[in-house]
Protein backbone atom coordinates (compact mmCIF):
# COMPACT_ATOMS: atom_id res chain seq x y z
CA UNK A 1 0.00 0.00 0.00
CA UNK A 2 1.12 3.37 -1.00
CA UNK A 3 0.18 6.70 0.55
CA UNK A 4 1.39 10.32 0.47
CA UNK A 5 2.44 12.32 3.11
CA UNK A 6 1.31 16.32 2.70
CA UNK A 7 2.96 18.43 4.88
CA UNK A 8 0.14 20.96 5.58
CA UNK A 9 2.29 23.59 7.52
CA UNK A 10 4.26 24.51 4.87
CA UNK A 11 1.77 24.52 2.45
CA UNK A 12 -0.63 26.65 4.76
CA UNK A 13 2.78 29.35 5.33
CA UNK A 14 3.48 29.30 1.68
CA UNK A 15 -0.37 30.85 1.29
CA UNK A 16 0.26 32.87 3.66
CA UNK A 17 3.80 34.47 2.52
CA UNK A 18 2.24 35.19 -0.91
CA UNK A 19 -0.59 37.20 0.93
CA UNK A 20 1.44 38.98 3.17
CA UNK A 21 3.72 40.30 0.31
CA UNK A 22 0.49 41.38 -1.72
CA UNK A 23 -0.73 43.22 1.55
CA UNK A 24 3.20 44.74 2.15
CA UNK A 25 2.63 45.62 -1.39
CA UNK A 26 -0.27 47.13 -1.20
CA UNK A 27 0.54 49.24 2.18
CA UNK A 28 3.64 50.36 0.78
CA UNK A 29 1.85 51.88 -2.33
CA UNK A 30 -0.76 53.40 0.24
CA UNK A 31 2.15 54.92 2.13
CA UNK A 32 1.14 53.28 4.89
CA UNK A 33 3.36 52.13 7.79
CA UNK A 34 2.04 49.07 9.48
CA UNK A 35 3.91 47.86 12.61
CA UNK A 36 3.45 44.51 14.40
CA UNK A 37 3.86 44.89 18.14
CA UNK A 38 4.73 40.85 19.48
CA UNK A 39 5.63 40.05 23.03
CA UNK A 40 4.67 37.69 26.01
CA UNK A 41 1.21 39.05 27.75
CA UNK A 42 1.71 41.13 30.67
CA UNK A 43 4.64 42.71 29.20
CA UNK A 44 3.29 46.14 28.60
CA UNK A 45 2.36 46.50 25.14
CA UNK A 46 -0.57 48.72 25.31
CA UNK A 47 0.86 50.93 27.80
CA UNK A 48 3.46 51.48 25.52
CA UNK A 49 1.44 52.24 22.60
CA UNK A 50 -0.50 54.72 24.79
CA UNK A 51 2.67 56.12 25.50
CA UNK A 52 3.91 56.40 21.88
CA UNK A 53 0.21 57.66 20.69
CA UNK A 54 0.57 61.05 23.03
CA UNK A 55 4.22 61.70 20.90
CA UNK A 56 2.84 61.04 18.20
CA UNK A 57 -1.11 61.54 17.38
CA UNK A 58 -0.23 65.69 17.04
CA UNK A 59 2.21 64.59 13.92
CA UNK A 60 0.34 61.88 11.96
CA UNK A 61 -2.76 59.83 12.13
CA UNK A 62 -2.76 56.74 13.30
CA UNK A 63 -4.86 53.25 14.14
CA UNK A 64 -4.32 50.44 15.88
CA UNK A 65 -5.02 47.43 15.49
CA UNK A 66 -6.26 44.73 19.10
CA UNK A 67 -5.57 41.40 18.92
CA UNK A 68 -6.92 39.47 21.25
CA UNK A 69 -8.83 36.55 22.40
CA UNK A 70 -11.49 37.85 23.59
CA UNK A 71 -12.87 41.45 25.22
CA UNK A 72 -12.07 45.18 24.03
CA UNK A 73 -10.29 45.97 27.09
CA UNK A 74 -7.29 47.26 25.36
CA UNK A 75 -9.06 48.89 22.24
CA UNK A 76 -11.00 51.23 24.80
CA UNK A 77 -7.99 52.04 26.48
CA UNK A 78 -6.43 52.92 22.41
CA UNK A 79 -8.92 55.13 22.00
CA UNK A 80 -8.90 56.76 25.28
CA UNK A 81 -5.28 57.57 24.37
CA UNK A 82 -6.46 59.73 21.14
CA UNK A 83 -5.90 56.99 18.63
CA UNK A 84 -8.09 55.13 16.00
CA UNK A 85 -9.02 51.78 17.29
CA UNK A 86 -10.29 48.33 16.39
CA UNK A 87 -10.67 44.49 18.52
CA UNK A 88 -9.79 42.00 16.26
CA UNK A 89 -11.29 38.70 18.27
CA UNK A 90 -8.99 35.71 17.00
CA UNK A 91 -11.10 32.76 18.24
CA UNK A 92 -8.60 31.10 19.83
CA UNK A 93 -6.00 30.97 17.53
CA UNK A 94 -2.73 32.37 19.23
CA UNK A 95 -1.63 34.58 16.70
CA UNK A 96 -2.24 36.61 13.79
CA UNK A 97 -1.45 35.58 9.76
CA UNK A 98 -1.65 37.97 6.63
CA UNK A 99 -5.80 37.29 6.14
CA UNK A 100 -6.94 38.45 9.46
CA UNK A 101 -4.08 41.44 9.23
CA UNK A 102 -5.68 42.63 5.61
CA UNK A 103 -8.95 41.90 7.03
CA UNK A 104 -8.42 44.42 9.43
CA UNK A 105 -6.66 46.74 7.30
CA UNK A 106 -9.77 47.05 4.83
CA UNK A 107 -12.08 47.76 7.81
CA UNK A 108 -9.47 50.76 8.80
CA UNK A 109 -9.82 51.76 5.27
CA UNK A 110 -5.78 52.02 6.00
CA UNK A 111 -5.04 54.12 3.12
CA UNK A 112 -6.21 57.04 5.33
CA UNK A 113 -3.49 56.25 8.27
CA UNK A 114 0.30 57.35 8.42
CA UNK A 115 0.60 54.20 11.39
CA UNK A 116 -1.32 51.47 11.81
CA UNK A 117 0.09 49.13 14.84
CA UNK A 118 -0.98 45.72 14.74
CA UNK A 119 -0.92 44.87 18.39
CA UNK A 120 -0.69 41.12 18.09
CA UNK A 121 -1.69 38.39 20.55
CA UNK A 122 0.43 38.05 23.24
CA UNK A 123 2.78 35.13 22.64
CA UNK A 124 6.56 34.49 21.87
CA UNK A 125 5.75 31.73 19.73
CA UNK A 126 3.26 31.34 17.42
CA UNK A 127 3.20 35.02 16.65
CA UNK A 128 6.95 34.88 15.29
CA UNK A 129 5.88 32.32 12.50
CA UNK A 130 3.32 34.32 10.66
CA UNK A 131 4.13 37.13 7.93
CA UNK A 132 1.57 39.58 8.98
CA UNK A 133 2.26 41.64 5.62
CA UNK A 134 3.75 44.25 8.31
CA UNK A 135 6.16 46.75 7.54
CA UNK A 136 8.47 45.85 10.60
CA UNK A 137 8.13 44.02 13.66
CA UNK A 138 8.47 44.94 17.23
CA UNK A 139 8.52 43.04 20.00
CA UNK A 140 9.03 43.80 23.91
CA UNK A 141 10.95 41.84 26.26
CA UNK A 142 10.50 43.09 29.80
CA UNK A 143 12.43 42.90 32.63
CA UNK A 144 10.10 39.87 34.99
CA UNK A 145 10.48 37.87 31.67
CA UNK A 146 14.27 37.23 32.37
CA UNK A 147 17.24 38.25 30.09
CA UNK A 148 17.41 34.62 28.67
CA UNK A 149 14.43 34.98 26.79
CA UNK A 150 16.56 35.28 23.61
CA UNK A 151 18.00 32.19 24.13
CA UNK A 152 14.57 30.15 24.44
CA UNK A 153 12.88 32.16 21.86
CA UNK A 154 14.84 32.59 19.10
CA UNK A 155 12.68 33.02 16.52
CA UNK A 156 11.21 35.84 17.66
CA UNK A 157 13.77 38.00 18.56
CA UNK A 158 15.09 36.80 14.62
CA UNK A 159 11.87 38.45 13.32
CA UNK A 160 12.24 41.40 14.69
CA UNK A 161 13.44 44.68 13.48
CA UNK A 162 13.95 46.28 16.83
CA UNK A 163 13.52 44.90 20.28
CA UNK A 164 11.77 47.32 23.05
CA UNK A 165 13.00 46.40 26.82
CA UNK A 166 10.33 47.19 28.98
CA UNK A 167 9.81 47.64 32.78
CA UNK A 168 13.61 49.26 33.46
CA UNK A 169 12.23 50.46 36.26
CA UNK A 170 11.71 47.23 38.33
CA UNK A 171 15.41 45.59 37.40
CA UNK A 172 16.49 46.03 40.70
CA UNK A 173 13.92 43.86 42.00
CA UNK A 174 14.71 40.83 39.23
CA UNK A 175 17.69 38.82 38.35
CA UNK A 176 17.76 40.75 35.30
CA UNK A 177 21.15 42.06 33.40
CA UNK A 178 20.18 44.66 30.60
CA UNK A 179 23.39 44.42 29.33
CA UNK A 180 23.36 40.37 29.40
CA UNK A 181 20.01 40.26 27.53
CA UNK A 182 21.20 43.06 24.68
CA UNK A 183 24.32 40.11 24.25
CA UNK A 184 21.65 37.48 24.45
CA UNK A 185 19.48 39.66 21.87
CA UNK A 186 22.40 40.34 19.49
CA UNK A 187 23.73 36.51 19.56
CA UNK A 188 20.02 35.78 17.64
CA UNK A 189 20.07 39.17 15.55
CA UNK A 190 23.32 40.88 15.26
CA UNK A 191 23.01 44.71 14.81
CA UNK A 192 18.90 44.95 15.57
CA UNK A 193 19.02 47.88 17.89
CA UNK A 194 17.29 47.71 21.07
CA UNK A 195 15.69 50.46 23.13
CA UNK A 196 15.20 50.09 26.87
CA UNK A 197 11.89 52.02 27.91
CA UNK A 198 9.96 52.30 31.21
CA UNK A 199 6.52 52.86 29.46
CA UNK A 200 4.53 53.15 32.87
CA UNK A 201 6.93 56.50 33.58
CA UNK A 202 7.62 57.39 29.84
CA UNK A 203 10.89 57.53 30.12
CA UNK A 204 13.51 55.87 26.90
CA UNK A 205 9.49 56.10 25.23
CA UNK A 206 11.00 59.05 23.46
CA UNK A 207 13.88 57.34 21.66
CA UNK A 208 11.44 54.49 20.52
CA UNK A 209 8.93 57.55 18.88
CA UNK A 210 12.17 58.57 16.76
CA UNK A 211 12.41 54.99 15.87
CA UNK A 212 8.62 55.17 14.68
CA UNK A 213 9.63 58.88 12.48
CA UNK A 214 11.97 57.44 11.07
CA UNK A 215 10.57 54.58 9.60
CA UNK A 216 7.52 56.05 8.84
CA UNK A 217 9.54 58.46 6.87
CA UNK A 218 11.58 56.53 4.68
CA UNK A 219 8.25 54.20 4.25
CA UNK A 220 6.95 56.85 2.75
CA UNK A 221 9.52 58.33 0.33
Amino acid sequence: MSFKIVDLKANVLDDNNVLAANTRKRLKEEKTFLLNLMSAPGSGKTTTLTRLIGLLKDEMKIGVMEADIDSDVDAERIKAAGADSIQLHTGGMCHLDADMTTQGLDSFDSKNYDLIVLENVGNLVCPAEFDTGSSKNAMILSVPEGDDKPLKYPLMFQVADVVIINKTDVAPYFDFDIEKAKKNIEMRHPGIEVIPICAKSGEGVDKLADWIRENVREWKN
